[in-house]
């Protein structure tokens, strides 16, 4: 595949799954200046990954493994320099529409993405996959973990948050 179309092939796909980068960078970044950087990271990731993708999975699968993993290393390196840019013009992810979509979002919302983002790093992306309509099997394809693992972990967490959502509402 030439380099010109295997670039269309990648901005088509990350254009179609571009919400992902905004849940994962959400998800992971507790201030919205540091997503943008984030993001800038995951999608070089992708770029400098995607001729070992083989379409064994879905493209969004693929997408998130390698979202999650950037951003748990990203936070935990505390290093952020991205190090080579793409070669792609014309391309410019809209990271204001995740802000936007925050701002909009009702209390109740912005109170559970708040108690999210509390959570350790495997809940919260387990929770962000469950919230984003995928199966325990797809979930468990992403993280790499057993589907009866990721039934109990989403239990549990579930559990934890409706407790935690109920206890600060009722002190409103």
């Amino acid at each position: 595949m030439t380099l010109m179309i295997n670039q269309e092939r990648f901005l088509s796909l990350v254009e179609e799954n571009k919400k992902i980068l905004y849940k994962v960078a959400n998800a992971y970044c507790k201030e919205p200046y540091e997503r943008p950087d984030l993001i800038q990271e995951i999608v070089t990731r992708l770029w400098q990954s995607f001729n070992r993708f083989d379409n064994r999975c879905q493209f969004s699968t693929w997408m998130y493994r390698i979202a999650i993993n950037v951003a748990i290393s990203f936070y935990r390196s505390q290093s952020r320099n991205v190090g080579n840019t793409l070669p792609i013009k014309d391309f410019v992810l809209e990271i204001a529409v995740a802000d936007q979509m925050l701002e909009q979002a009702g209390d109740d919302i912005r109170l559970m993405y708040k108690l999210i983002n509390q959570l350790d790093e495997l809940n919260r992306i387990l929770i962000i996959l469950y919230l984003d309509g995928y199966s325990q099997d797809e979930i468990a394809e992403i993280l790499g973990i057993s589907s009866s693992n990721v039934s109990t972990k989403i239990n549990r967490v579930k559990q934890k948050l409706q407790h935690e959502f109920k206890s600060i509402s009722i002190s409103k």
